[in-house]
Order: structure tokens, then C-alpha cells, then sequence
């Protein structure tokens, strides 16, 4: 099972970035997924989670209106668009397949989101 996460890069507050995650070696179709991030000296949390048809969609409370997941199971793929950064976004962002709400699998690298101000 792998996860490869890119996208990030350093942003300015109140711009924007569009997060990949590519999947192997599980049945992508079948996975709920989820990104989540972690900043220095925090917990990782959840930001955004997706059912298996993306008929169904949460949001953490943090980035709810500015966030949108979205998922394409052609490519085994999961995206995460990012609008009116903040400095509060600063994170390592990873996804992960979940089950009951909870991560399942290994962890990728990640990818690193930064906002200047």
C-alpha cells in the first residue's frame, strides 16, 4: 500500500493549491478517503474526508467554504483544492483510506503546504 501526496509549495495568504494523492496496492473504488494535516508541535487532523461514489463529503469545521475533495477512482486519485489560505494551514497534508472515520493505512511522505503572510 502506498500513498504519494504533491502539490504543496509555498503560498501567500489568500491564494490557492490543488493537492494530489495517488493510492496503489489496495481497490481504490472501494475506499473512503481522507486528507489530513499536521503542523509543528500539533496532532494530526482531519480536514476532509470523501465516500467511496463522492456522493458524500466532511469537512473539518477549520476549512469548511475554502476546501473542496473531490476523487477520480479512474486514476486512483484523491485531490484536495485549497482557497483563501491561511497562515493557520501551514501543514504537512496527507491522505489516507479510512474506515470508521479513522486512518487505516501506513502514511505516505506527505506534502508540504506553506503560507506567508
Amino acid at each position: 500500500v502506498q500513498f504519494v501526496e504533491s502539490g504543496g509549495g509555498l503560498v501567500q495568504t489568500g491564494g490557492s493549491l490543488t493537492l494530489s494523492c495517488v493510492a496503489s496496492g489496495f481497490t481504490f473504488s472501494n475506499a473512503a478517503m481522507s486528507w489530513y494535516r499536521q503542523s509543528s508541535g500539533k496532532e494530526r487532523e482531519r480536514v476532509a474526508s470523501i465516500g467511496t461514489d463522492a456522493s458524500s463529503t466532511y469537512y473539518a469545521a477549520s476549512v469548511k467554504g475554502r476546501f473542496t475533495i473531490w476523487r477520480d477512482n479512474s486514476k486512483k486519485s484523491v485531490y484536495l483544492q485549497m482557497n483563501s489560505l491561511k497562515s493557520d494551514d501551514t501543514a504537512v497534508y496527507f491522505c489516507n483510506e479510512i474506515d470508521s472515520g479513522r486512518p487505516f493505512r501506513s502514511w505516505g511522505q506527505g506534502t508540504q503546504v506553506t503560507v506567508s503572510s
